[in-house]
Parts: structure tokens; sequence; C-alpha cells
């Protein structure tokens, strides 16, 4: 079953990023912080400041098990988390961020704080504010239809993150039920990690432009220029620097 492509002004915004990037002659670019770190309003400064040069920002929930994510990323959870970070602040800093920047707001969540919430009422609240659209790496089988139900239901797309050994067919089915983009990790491991781009990568990208007609993310690992520039030469429309 192919997902509906959500048709809401904010989720539009991520279907416009690579486009933009064509258009410049460079890749989009994707940048991702953690909310709340270091503080609820330093982070949100930092996220303005960020979509000055972004396409698409990538706002990150804290969760007190990031068992994909580094050191790095972990202390910086950790203190939004000690600092009283609330599920609502992605709330409010989504609608405050809609108000001043053109750039897709992409939430990136564990599933275990969306579950608690409640999957329909987090996709709403978060359409409403003017997010674009969820990436869930550890989203279970058994909740993936009923929460990509909830998120095209309010107009959100879901970013399905790619396993590195997915099959042919199983990169097609991912594809079809998805929407927005699909995310292409480019180094094997956890988030921060100070390693090359894994040797695999041009292959991979080259599976998922044969599965699917979705735009290709490459992130996770893309931490210096020349990194972010051989993800480009790729051909891939966007490179993301979320360590």
């Amino acid at each position: 079953m192919i997902t509906p492509t959500p048709s809401s002004r904010p989720a539009s915004h991520l279907d416009r990023a690579p486009a933009a990037g064509h258009a410049e002659a460079r890749a989009a670019l994707g940048l991702y912080l953690p909310l709340g770190y270091p503080t609820r309003a330093a982070s949100l400064d930092a996220l303005h400041l960020m979509a000055q040069s972004a396409d698409v920002l990538e706002i990150g929930i804290p969760h007190t098990a990031p068992v994909l994510d580094g050191p790095v990323i972990r202390e910086a959870v950790g203190q939004a988390l000690a600092g009283g970070f609330d599920i609502d602040d992605v709330f409010t800093a989504t609608s405050e961020l809609t108000t001043s920047t053109p750039a897709a707001l992409l939430v990136m969540s564990y599933w275990e704080p969306i579950a608690q919430y409640g999957p329909e009422s987090f996709a709403s609240q978060l359409a409403a504010a003017g997010g674009a659209g969820v990436l869930i790496p550890d989203l279970p089988p058994s909740a993936a239809t009923a929460w990509r139900a909830a998120a095209a239901t309010a107009g959100l797309h879901t970013v399905p993150l790619i396993p590195s050994q997915a099959s042919p067919a199983q990169l097609a089915a991912i594809g079809a039920s998805h929407s927005g983009m699909v995310y292409a990790p480019a180094a094997p491991g956890l988030t921060g990690s100070q390693r090359p781009l894994s040797p695999d990568l041009p292959r991979q990208v080259h599976r998922l432009r044969s599965a699917t007609r979705l735009p290709v993310a490459v992130g996770i690992g893309v931490s210096t220029p020349d990194q972010a520039g051989r993800s480009r030469r790729l051909r891939t429309p966007w490179s993301s620097a979320r360590q």
C-alpha cells in the first residue's frame, strides 16, 4: 500500500528542499540539534542561527535511552533532560521557527516519547505547529502502519532511516510506504563517530535511487566539509550534518 503524500504547506517545505539546492548547484543542507541543549532558550537561539544556512532543520527530541547515538549526543540530550525538557517544547519551538524561516522542520525522535505522548496527538500537534515530518529510527514494525497513517492524516511526512543490509525488495517497499525522503547513514556505528564515510555508500545510494523516486539524504557521519562534498558528488539531493 502506498502512503499518500502529505499536502500540507509545512510538509511541502521538505518536498521543495532538494530543488532549492539544485537551483544553486549544491546539495540541500540539513542541520541537527537536540532541543533543550544546552538550555531551552539557547537551543532555540541556535536553531534560529542554523536556519540561516539550512534547508532542513532536524530537531531532536531528547530521550533517556538514545541507543543509536554516541557520547556527544548522549551528553547533550542528558543535559537537555536535566534542564527540564518537555515534549511540548517541540511544538512551541516548531511554531516559533515556522514564523521566521522557510526551512523545513523535521523532527527526529525515538519511538518511546511519541508512544507515551500518543501518536495521533503528537502528529496533529506537530503538524499544527508547522512541522514537515518525523524520522523515527527505532519505529517498531508493530506500530509502523498506524503511525504512518496518523502522520499522513495530519499532513506529515514519515522519513525512514535505511537499513544498510536491506534487499532491493525491502528498499522498494520502504520507498512506497514513506514520503518526503529516505535517509541513508553515511558511516556505520553510532552518531558522532569520527570515521571515514562508508565505502559502501555509493552503492547504497545507487540502490536507493533505483528502488524509489524519493530524494536520498545522506547523514550520520557527515562531519567535515570534505565529507559533505563527497556526499554531494554522489548526486544526492542533500546532505545532513547530524554526526
